[in-house]
């Protein structure tokens, strides 16, 4: 049997810590500590580059890992369960038509206060995140109408800087959405042309005096690692990478005038993966900064990163990764950490999500408002709107959110490719709900036919199939039976599952299953790599969501912990429960 850890219990302490400080907090999301308890960041140095290294203030090589607070100023519809397409001004515009303009405006600010508060800091802090990526539209900061700079940008700014330097999370400023757009897509909050690159004689300017600004408000914040200063460009038609050769030209400069002491963190064209006409280096504290999605997790995917990093002596970060299984997090994790480089994974929270670490809920009037969106139901009245909106807003606090500890334990856990990890405490006799197998990775807890995603075809079927309650390549729906939430589906031959558990009396004991099936399939049940009775056919049930047990007989359980195997030879049926009793 492979050990156990505790990890899981670790997080799920972490995480109660975090809700009673939340409980503890004013409107603002700060806790009652004294803002100039700030742990003597005030009198530290600068973290800085030498040759292929980061080094922290204590010059020491440091390979950082972080997570981003995707979302907060800078909402994505996708995000949100919005439509994909949905940009931060559709965002704005949409609510505004349904709610009209200044309960709009009301309901940013309290999108923004729950979002992240002093609370997500504590619990980040707790997993082991070390740094935290800022990204942020440049409108928080800069109206470009009447030319003006918004104090109440940089006020949210400096209360999360207070809430970091308490809790010793470091920060790096990433403008998202640059003026006149640096790309195309939503991500960039763009309406289809990239102005920044097509008006750049406009909108250069600007993005340079923002950055300015930036740089003489925290050019002495010790707590800021650096500048990642415009994310994901891609250059349209007729641009290429020596505009963005161009801009980096100009902008560096102008913030160096200013300030001397973080890290710029250089970005490169095409969402941040081709960095041609970028090297050699421009600065003598710079980073590469790359982005990773949807791809293999070998070493061959980023060998021209590190061919510039060998041959430049500079270093590189991996910006942005995630959206994908457990099982690639891992991976990807392992690959740079292995190569000497620092990440930060998108995003700590979303909307019933299964892949980021907090999982916000959703309601029934906010689902109207979505389904109004996506052209799938009739437009809600402006109370069900502003209901719906205001209720999800308030939801995504940290303590209204749901933990995915499986997702934390990829990016963090030191056992997870090698030892059972129980997902909650299982006691026998009692039920073993399907969906609680263990955390680890594939062929450790469990093994999946699909179980990660290496390509951008959204159509491609790998992973959690069902997109519900965890993040592996198990596949998980929500259930129709009122014994349970969730089933196993989508099962194929050679799968198999582990379950650690606790027999809290020794004593023989029945053994049943519950499934779902139209008429095929067979399984085993092992404890201790014992067989339990004989391998058992699956029945007609009557349909997938058509509920019925199968008996494997009794067996005689010892006190004590044990592992209970599920193997499934042969595919076609829906799992959700055994019972032992």
């Amino acid at each position: 049997m492979k050990k156990i850890n505790r990890f899981h219990f670790h997080i799920v302490y972490c995480i109660l810590i975090g809700s009673l400080l939340v409980n503890c907090q004013n409107p603002t999301g700060s806790t009652d500590t004294d803002d100039d308890d700030l742990n003597g960041y005030n009198d530290e140095t600068f973290f800085r580059v030498d040759g292929k290294d980061i080094l922290n203030r204590q010059g020491q090589p440091v390979v950082i890992k972080g997570f981003g607070l995707g979302g907060w100023l800078l909402p994505e519809g996708y995000m949100f369960k919005m439509p994909g397409d949905f940009g931060a001004t559709d965002v704005r515009n949409e609510i505004t038509d349904l709610i009209g303009a200044a309960k709009a405006e009301q309901w940013f600010q309290e999108f923004r206060d729950n979002y992240v508060t002093e609370a997500d800091i504590i619990a980040m802090k707790e997993w082991g995140v070390d740094h935290i990526r800022v990204p942020f539209h440049f409108d928080i900061f800069y109206d470009i109408p009447t030319e003006s700079f918004k104090e109440s940008g940089f006020e949210r700014m400096d209360n999360l800087l207070k809430w970091c330097k308490r809790h010793r999370i470091d920060v790096i400023f990433d403008m998202h959405a640059a003026p006149g757009a640096q790309s195309e897509s939503e991500i960039s909050d763009s309406d289809g042309t990239a102005r920044f690159w097509t008006e750049s004689e406009i909108y250069w300017p600007i993005t340079i005096k923002i950055w300015e600004e930036i740089a003489r408000r925290y050019k002495d914040e010790t707590i800021v690692i650096g500048y990642d200063i415009i994310n994901e460009p891609v250059t349209p038609a007729g641009y290429d990478n020596t505009d963005l050769a161009r801009f980096y030209g100009q902008i560096v400069p102008a913030i160096r005038a200013i300030d001397q002491n973080h890290i710029l963190f250089i970005e490169g064209n095409y969402y941040a993966t081709t960095f041609d006409y970028l090297y050699p280096p421009f600065d003598d504290n710079m980073v590469y900064a790359f982005h990773k999605y949807w791809n293999e997790t070998d070493q061959g995917t980023i060998q021209y990163l590190l061919n510039i990093r060998d041959q430049y002596d500079t270093p590189l970060w991996l910006g942005e990764t995630g959206e994908n299984s457990n099982v690639w997090f891992y991976e990807t994790k392992e690959l740079v950490e292995n190569l000497d480089i620092g990440w930060n994974k998108w995003t700590h929270k979303k909307l019933e999500t299964i892949t980021s670490p907090l999982s916000s809920p959703t309601n029934p009037n906010y689902e109207k408002v979505v389904n109004y969106w996506k052209g799938n139901g009739p437009r809600p009245t402006a109370q069900e709107a502003e209901q719906g909106l205001f209720q999800m807003a308030r939801d995504l606090a940290i303590e209204k959110t749901t933990l995915r500890p499986d997702v934390l334990a990829a990016w963090f856990s030191p056992d997870f490719d090698v030892a059972n990890i129980p997902y909650t405490e299982i006691n026998i006799p009692g039920n073993i709900l399907a969906v609680h197998y263990d955390i680890g990775n594939q062929g450790v807890s469990y093994y999946d036919t699909e179980y990660k995603q290496v390509s951008s075809d959204e159509d491609q079927n790998v992973g959690n199939r069902g997109w519900s309650f965890r993040n592996d390549g198990v596949d998980i729906e929500v259930c129709s039976d009122p014994a349970v939430e969730y089933n196993i589906g989508w099962i194929d031959t050679g799968e198999w599952l582990e379950y650690t558990v606790n027999v809290t009396e020794a004593g023989n004991y029945n053994v049943r299953a519950r499934i779902a099936s139209t008429g095929s399939g067979k399984m085993r049940i092992k404890v201790n790599n014992k067989p339990i009775g004989g391998d058992l056919d699956i029945p007609d049930t009557g349909g997938f969501q058509s509920w019925s047990q199968i008996n494997f007989g009794n067996e005689d359980f010892e006190a004590g912990e044990a592992l209970v195997r599920v193997e499934i030879l042969e595919g076609g049926f829906n799992f959700s429960m055994i019972t032992v009793d």
